[in-house]
């Protein structure tokens, strides 16, 4: 599946960007989704999931100001993020793959997008 992510920007701390990640010519369903971050410097991140079940999984850094979720025809999954913070900032990813489970391990998702940046100012 060829996904195509967007949404980023700069925003200033405290703020609120909402990312989005569709799939290209289908639907995600039966799909798993992840988003997952990169920073200047720093190995790539897990940031929040969703199964094609609808669990929703989300890493401790950001619990309680992201949700990850879907719209109904499993078209586009969306990364709202709440009260951002400089630590934020980063290349923003989202990837699927078929398989459940493990969905914190960024090698066993099989299609990526192309990043979309987050800057977030002090």
């Amino acid at each position: 599946v060829q996904l195509q992510a967007c949404g980023g920007g700069l925003v200033q701390a405290g703020g609120s960007l909402r990312l989005s990640c569709a799939a290209s010519g289908r639907t995600f369903s039966r799909y798993n989704v992840g988003w997952f971050r990169q920073a200047p410097g720093k190995e790539r991140e897990f940031v929040a999931a969703i199964s094609w079940s609808g669990t929703t999984y989300l890493a401790t850094s950001v619990k309680g100001r992201f949700t990850i979720s879907s719209d109904n025809a499993m078209t586009t999954v969306y990364l709202q993020m709440n009260t951002l913070k400089p630590e934020d900032t980063a290349v923003y990813y989202c990837a699927a793959k078929y398989y459940s489970g493990s969905y914190d391990y960024s090698g066993r998702y099989d299609s990526w997008g192309q990043g979309t940046l987050v800057t977030v100012s002090s």
